[in-house]
C-alpha cells in the first residue's frame, strides 16, 4: 500500500472506515493519522500527516517472537493454484501475497507480537463473549478477506481523496509499482530494516517529517515461560472479574 502524501487531507475517513469493518475498539487501532507540523525544515516551512498501519515487512519480527505452538499450514496461490506447506506460529507471513496475517484460533493474547513490533502497529483486542473475555492479537491485515472476494482494503475504498493507492508490486505496471518508482519509501533507520510494504509518497519537505517517524531501536522481546505465565494468568484474572461484573 502506498499513501500519496500530496492528496491526503487527514480526514480520518480511513481511520473510521477501518473500525467500522472490523469493530476496532475506541482507543485503539489498526492505522492512524497524525498531523506533523507546522515546523521549519531546510527547505522551508512544512505540514503533512504520518499515516501509519501494518507495513506487511519483509522480514517482520513479529513473527519471531509468537510463542504459540507451531503446526502445519497450507497457502494457495490464488492464481496458480499452487500450494506451499509450512510450519508456523499464530503469527505468520503468507508466502504467496506477503501479507502478514494472525490466526485468531490459535493466538494466545499474550501481547508478544505487539511489543515487539517497533512501527507499534499491533495491539491485543479484548471482547466479551459469553461472559468471557477474550485477547487476542489484532492489525491491520490489507483487508485480505476484502482483497479475496475482489474489491479493495476498506480504508482504500473510503479516501475521499485517493490517497491510498493499494496493488501488486510485484507487477510493474502496478500504480504501486510507479509510485515505488517514482520514490515512494516505508519507514526505515539504520537499527530497523525490516523491508516495510506500506510505504509513503510526498514532497521531499513533507517527506523530511515523515521519516523522522522512523523507529530508531528495535524492541527487546524475550518471551520466557514466566512472562508468558503471567500474560495468560492476567487474561484468566480479567475473565473472572468479569463474570463477577455480570
Amino acid at each position: 500500500m502506498v499513501i500519496d502524501l500530496n492528496k491526503c487531507v487527514g480526514c480520518h475517513a480511513c481511520t473510521i472506515a477501518c473500525k467500522a469493518e472490523w469493530e476496532v475498539p475506541a482507543d485503539e487501532g489498526r492505522n492512524w493519522v497524525h498531523r506533523l507540523g507546522p515546523e521549519k525544515t531546510k527547505l522551508g516551512m512544512a505540514s503533512t500527516y504520518y499515516v501509519g498501519l501494518c507495513n506487511h515487512c519483509d522480514k517482520p519480527v513479529c513473527v519471531d517472537v509468537c510463542p504459540a505452538k507451531k503446526t502445519e499450514k497450507t497457502f494457495t496461490n490464488p492464481e496458480t493454484k499452487e500450494t506451499v506447506t509450512l510450519t508456523v506460529a499464530a503469527t505468520y507471513k503468507d508466502p504467496f501475497n506477503g501479507t502478514v496475517q494472525i490466526d485468531k484460533e490459535r493466538c494466545l493474547g499474550c501481547g508478544a507480537c505487539a511489543k515487539a513490533c517497533p512501527y507499534e502497529a499491533r495491539y491485543v483486542k479484548r471482547t466479551l463473549e459469553n461472559g468471557k473475555i477474550r485477547r487476542k492479537a489484532d492489525k491491520c491485515t490489507y483487508c485480505v478477506d476484502r482483497v479475496a472476494q475482489g474489491l479493495q482494503p476498506a480504508c482504500v475504498q473510503t479516501c475521499l481523496a485517493g490517497a491510498r493507492i493499494f496493488g501488486d508490486l510485484t507487477d510493474p505496471k502496478s500504480e504501486v509499482a510507479q509510485y515505488v518508482k517514482k520514490g515512494a519509501v516505508g519507514l526505515t533507520s539504520p537499527a530497523v530494516q525490516l523491508g516495510p510494504n506500506s510505504r509513503l509518497y510526498g514532497s521531499e519537505k513533507d517527506m523530511s517529517l515523515v521519516k523522522k517517524q522512523a523507529p530508531k531501536t528495535l524492541p527487546k522481546v524475550n518471551v520466557s515461560k514466566r512472562e508468558l505465565l503471567s500474560e495468560l494468568l492476567d487474561s484468566a484474572r480479567e475473565q473472572v472479574e468479569s463474570i463477577f461484573r455480570i
